[in-house]
């Protein structure tokens, strides 16, 4: 998949490495190679495959505080494939207040975003991958 063009292939960021998306469709991710169906939160060594959130189509900061501690530069949240998951202004306002750049958008266009912004900064991507 991908071959010879950095598809899969960890980049280095700093002294550690990044993980990479090489696909998404609904219900589905490839970072890294393996394939996850539920809902993720990607760091820049790990991706966390049990994330659940309070409520389903609602965030919450109890929902991403695992995240927030990492300290990222930048946190992308993945609302689903039609965009249905809500971050209410609260949670937003909670995420920049800690300095943190927040991006939301549908999980396709976050996957891009994640790609593109961790080659140059810590980036964690919370994507809700249904809906």
């Amino acid at each position: 998949m991908g071959e010879g063009r950095g598809e899969g292939e960890r980049v280095r960021v700093g002294a550690g490495m990044v993980s990479r998306i090489e696909s998404y469709s609904f219900g589905r991710i490839v970072v890294d190679g393996k394939e996850y169906t539920s809902d993720v939160i990607i760091y820049p060594d790990h991706v966390d495959s049990s994330w659940w959130r309070k409520e389903g189509h609602r965030l919450q900061v109890v929902d991403i505080e695992k995240a927030i501690r990492e300290q990222p530069e930048i946190l992308i949240v993945g609302t689903g494939a039609s965009g249905l998951m809500e971050v209410p202004k609260e949670v937003e306002s909670y995420i920049t207040s800690k300095g943190i750049k927040l991006v939301v958008d549908t999980t396709k266009n976050a996957c891009d975003a994640y790609n593109r912004l961790s080659k140059s900064a810590k980036t964690v991507a919370a994507l809700h991958l249904t809906c």
